[in-house]
């Protein structure tokens, strides 16, 4: 069978709906990841979860993959409508050897895609399966099985995961507060209707129904464009917090009581301070993206910084690994050591958030404010001709400071440090730039791009 192999990726497969994401390629990489599981446990009976976003295609992929998952002789559990973290959840919980989950994340509507796990949301990345399962959909390397596997549909996993999240954050108190949420149309809007329903505050939904149109915003609050709306609500209505998640609701910000966004650097370095009080001298692993202040901070608190790749199945895998207790991205992802898996939990993040602020009796800008010691560049992309060459002049530029190769190429000196990394989704290189103040920001920021744009 010819595929478009571009759109297995690095931790999911994403494509084009109609053109590269078909139905009948759907149910072809079921019965390709039924395949994949068996020959991990043979003879064993399996079971998968199958979970979709509300994106317009989404139900009709999932009974195309379910089609071809019972084919091939495995269970089924449909756990519909979820978001990704709950779908995460779902695999633990209900003890299932795998399972799929149709969502393009952030994408905009004209894409979708699968995310595939093992037992206990173990993720299935381009090294670890997804590279397997393109092979065997273009070898058709199916297997048809005599009886075809059963089906049950489980309606309660948004509630349950939620209940979940929220129990694990702790029953630390959260005073009554303003909160104007954003979903952007998408699955976030799911689970903090539930955390609603069990703090005391005052919501304000912005963007709420489900609509994989995404009518009024991308999806994506990591850009500034797509969180102008909620900013602005926060201010108007004099609220307490804002909050953002992205389509599948795996990534979540925030925003302060004075209209700015929290950095994803010093929220994971929150976080992480709140986690090392319940597990003192613990690892918390952070990406490589600069955020310095997060090192500073998991040191402060005691525990032990572990820097990972950019990526969750990287992140999970290192977590799991060194047996962290919790994890950031500079993405919007957090992850936790949840008893049945490591996985994102936007909800115990929002719970340990409101906490924080209630024990501290501070507003959110002043929980941040010490903080925001360091100037940052944000992360800025490029279209390169050749991404090795890229990195290998860099190494050569920066000679003279430390280097790291973990993931991209990482310089350090005593009063900045960057990172520049391929990207794992598309064809560009990602730099981030961190100083000790602006103005050195500024000037090695701008010498890092004359090498890029150059190339």
């Amino acid at each position: 069978m010819q595929i478009p192999r571009h759109i297995f990726k690095a931790y999911d497969v994403r494509g084009l709906i109609d053109s590269e994401i078909t139905p009948l390629l759907a149910e072809s990489i079921g019965r390709a990841f039924a395949v994949l599981l068996r020959r991990e446990s043979p003879g064993k009976e399996l079971t998968f979860a199958v979970g979709r976003d509300m994106r317009p295609n989404s139900l009709e992929l999932q009974s195309s993959i379910i089609k071809g998952i019972r084919e091939s002789g495995v269970h089924v559990l449909d756990i519909g409508l979820v978001s990704t973290p709950a779908f995460y959840f779902s695999v633990g919980y209900l003890k299932a050897d795998g399972g799929v989950m149709i969502s393009a994340s952030h994408n905009s509507t004209v894409y979708n895609g699968f995310k595939f796990v093992r037992a206990h949301a173990i993720p299935v990345s381009g090294d670890t399966g997804i590279q397997d399962i393109a092979n065997i959909v273009e070898q058709e390397a199916f297997v048809f099985a005599e009886q075809q596997g059963r089906i049950k549909t489980i309606l309660e996993i948004p509630e349950r995961a939620a209940e979940a999240e929220i129990d694990f954050a702790g029953q630390d108190s959260i005073r009554s507060l303003k909160i104007v949420a954003d979903s952007a149309n998408g699955m976030g809007a799911q689970y903090l209707d539930e955390l609603f329903k069990r703090i005391p505050c005052d919501p304000i939904r912005l963007f709420w129904n489900f609509d994989g149109m995404f009518p009024n915003h991308e999806p994506n609050p990591l850009k500034e464009e797509n969180v102008k709306q909620l900013k602005a609500a926060v201010c108007d209505r004099q609220a307490d917090i804002g909050i953002a998640t992205d389509g599948d609701g795996d990534r979540i910000f925030f925003v302060d009581d004075q209209g700015q966004v929290v950095e994803p650097a010093i929220l994971r370095g929150l976080l992480a301070q709140i986690m090392l009080r319940r597990f003192p001298g613990a690892t918390v692993c952070y990406d490589v993206r600069p955020g310095k202040v997060t090192e500073d901070m998991i040191l402060e608190a005691g525990g032990r910084p572990l820097v990972t790749r950019v990526g969750h199945s990287f992140m999970k895998e290192q977590m799991r690994k060194v047996d962290a207790v919790f994890g950031g991205e500079s993405s919007g992802h957090f992850f936790y050591r949840f008893p049945i898996g490591v996985f994102e939990g936007p909800l115990t993040v929002t719970v340990h958030l409101l906490q924080e602020m209630t024990k501290q009796r501070k507003t959110l800008s002043e929980l941040v404010a010490p903080y925001k010691k360091y100037a940052h560049s944000g992360e800025l992309n490029f279209r390169v001709s050749d991404k090795e060459i890229v990195l290998q002049q860099l190494k050569e530029h920066f000679a003279d400071g430390v280097i790291s190769e973990l993931d991209g190429v990482t310089v350090t000196y005593p009063n900045f440090w960057f990172n520049v990394r391929a990207s794992n989704t598309e064809s560009l290189v990602r730099l981030n730039v961190e100083a000790l103040n602006p103005e050195v920001m500024e000037e090695k920021k701008k010498e890092v791009v004359e090498i890029l744009e150059r190339s």
